[in-house]
């Protein structure tokens, strides 16, 4: 393809137009101290970053934007940065899954409503991720991911501390009344040390592992520690490299197909990544014109290891991850399986990205006859309670509970389940399958991540530490256990998790991939007969536009308008 002229840059149309219009334009970047020769006939690249002091694994990237700007003027071009939501895993409620689709819609107008020629999209908190991708996709303006990073491995009287998996741990041994007060305070200094996302494979290092595994990312990014000083330089590359696509028109549609989204899936599978990946890739798939399913993860699931030793599936830290070699590493093991000749945000193929990658040990990263889990992390149910299917990271799961049958115990959302679950009439035994129903998409609402349903107490003293729990929510990527998520259709709208009652047999068979009711069709027919859908959680704002909107979890949780395959309308001059 050739490369472009200043004329054909998107943001000439606001700056290079002889008429009043483009006068304001340059008399207002004039304005800002900016002279005419630093910007016209260069590309404009966005800076979108979702920095914000509520949000501490970005707490960093108000100085990696400089960073970023510093690259952008070196290579010629002209940077704008341009705040965007910053969606806060620690803080936001309901969830930030409520919020992907806003932030998504903000990305995809920032790009769409100004001179943007270029972006460089900052983030990394778990649904910063694809929030930010989706909306770049949408646009189709050239565009580099930089991660925020993962934070520095926690640290406790000597035991390493991973953020999110061994907060469970602990919380459950603190109910169990091995830890005390003193200890767990203690585990709260410690656990989160630095700025940067979560050190273990939760939501935030699977989906910024996936982006690379895109080729959105420069090679190696998604690895780097966030207080690491190669964050900084690679921060400053990802502006080097946004002036070259542009001036190259090397674009999303360009780079995004059926190989790269194959290509991603089966570096979640082979990191033991986080089931939250399902949705977010199936969303960002359709952008891109796509189509991707849960048959597709099955599939690779059944013939990708688990190669990354990392937590909840396995016992080591990013930092260590990122020591051993890296996603490159990783991904350099997996080549059989992967699209070598297909093209990155660099111009170059995956092949020559992974070139000179090499692994330093094998026991984070290993070898594909020595895996962590010889089959990939996640597996898809399907079945009477589940007709749309749904996923458990059984990888993270107590092994007796691969083949399970026992009655369940139904709590109708999560106040019900924080109200009861230590109610000592309930007839809870270690082999009793808890649900949790109403935490679905519509019903949570924004599907939060309850999937995890606590153990009651009195079972935790006995030394009970697994069961066999079914929810329509997710789960934290950094959470474990015998946890089926995603039930779908919801129980909000009618699914057949809104008919159980306690006592009904369910069945997990995770090799079968199935998850039955012992119910006749009949029994479940006369019961949806009586079953009356509850009221919807907002009546107006954004919830009630998301809850007009929302899909499936089997379908990406996207609003529908947004995952329409229209062209994209551009702005009119005035």
């Amino acid at each position: 393809m050739a490369r472009k002229r200043p004329d054909e840059l998107r943001s000439h149309r606001w700056y290079g137009d002889p008429g009043l219009r483009a006068f304001g334009h340059r008399s207002r970047t004039r304005q800002m101290g900016i002279a005419a020769e630093e910007h016209l006939g260069k590309p404009v690249i966005g800076v979108i970053n979702t920095w914000s002091e509520i949000n501490p694994c970005h707490t960093h990237l108000r100085q990696r934007a400089e960073e970023v700007k510093r690259g952008v003027w070196q290579a010629g071009g002209y940077p704008v940065e341009l705040p965007a939501m910053s969606l806060s895993e620690p803080f936001q409620k309901p969830s930030t899954m409520l919020y992907r689709n806003l932030l998504a819609m903000e990305t995809e107008e920032l790009l769409r409503s100004y001179p943007i020629d270029g972006a460089v999209l900052l983030g990394g908190c778990d649904k910063t991720t694809p929030a930010l991708l989706m909306g770049a996709i949408s646009m189709d303006v050239p565009a580099i991911f930089v991660p925020a990073g993962p934070m520095l491995r926690g640290n406790w009287r000597g035991q390493v501390l991973g953020s999110g998996s061994d907060v469970w741990k602990y919380w459950d041994e603190k109910r169990a009344g091995v830890i005390g007060e003193e200890e767990w305070a203690e585990i709260e200094e410690g656990i989160a040390r630095s700025p940067g996302h979560c050190m273990t494979m939760g939501t935030a290092s699977t989906m910024t592992s996936a982006a690379e595994a895109l080729g959105m990312t420069l090679p190696g990014a998604a690895s780097i520690p966030a207080a690491d000083s190669t964050h900084a330089r690679m921060a400053a590359a990802s502006g080097r490299q946004i002036v070259e696509m542009v001036w190259n028109d090397r674009r999303p549609s360009h780079i995004l197909d059926e190989r790269a989204y194959h290509d991603a899936v089966a570096t979640v599978l082979a990191l033991g990544g986080s089931t939250n990946a399902v949705i977010h890739l199936i969303a960002m798939a359709a952008r891109s014109k796509v189509r991707l399913t849960l048959d597709d993860f099955d599939a690779l699931s059944r013939q990708v290891p688990v190669l990354a030793n990392l937590r909840p599936t396995g016992a080591h830290l990013m930092e260590d991850f990122y020591y051993a070699g890296g996603l490159r590493a990783l991904l350099a093991r997996l080549r059989d399986v992967l699209h070598l000749d297909r093209p990155t945000v660099t111009g170059r193929q995956l092949r020559d990205v992974l070139a000179g990658a090499e692994v330093f040990d094998d026991d984070v990263i290993r070898p594909l006859d020595k895996p962590v889990w010889p089959e990939g992390g996640l597996a898809v149910l399907r079945g009477n309670l589940a007709p749309g299917g749904a996923v458990i990271k059984h990888a993270a799961a107590e092994r007796r509970f691969h083949r399970h049958t026992g009655p369940v115990v139904v709590f109708d959302g999560y106040q019900d389940l924080q109200r009861r679950i230590n109610d000592e009439r309930l007839p809870i035994t270690p082999d009793t399958v808890l649900v949790l129903r109403g935490a679905g998409p519509k019903g949570g609402p924004g599907m939060p991540e309850y999937g995890m349903l606590p153990i009651p107490d009195r079972l935790l003293k006995q030394g009970v530490r697994d069961m066999l729990r079914i929810s329509d929510a997710r789960m934290s990527g950094t959470s474990y256990g015998a946890c089926v998520l995603h039930v779908a259709p919801e129980s909000h709208v009618g699914g057949p998790l809104a008919l159980l009652r306690d006592g009904d047999l369910v069945t997990l068979d995770v090799a079968a991939r199935r998850l039955d009711v012992e119910l006749s069709p009949a029994e479940l027919e006369t019961r949806r007969q009586s079953w009356t859908p509850p009221a919807p959680a907002y009546s107006r704002g954004y919830g009630a536009l998301y809850l007009s909107h929302i899909t499936q979890a089997d379908e990406g949780c996207d609003f529908d308008v947004l995952a329409r395959h229209d062209e994209v309308t551009e702005p009119e001059s005035r």
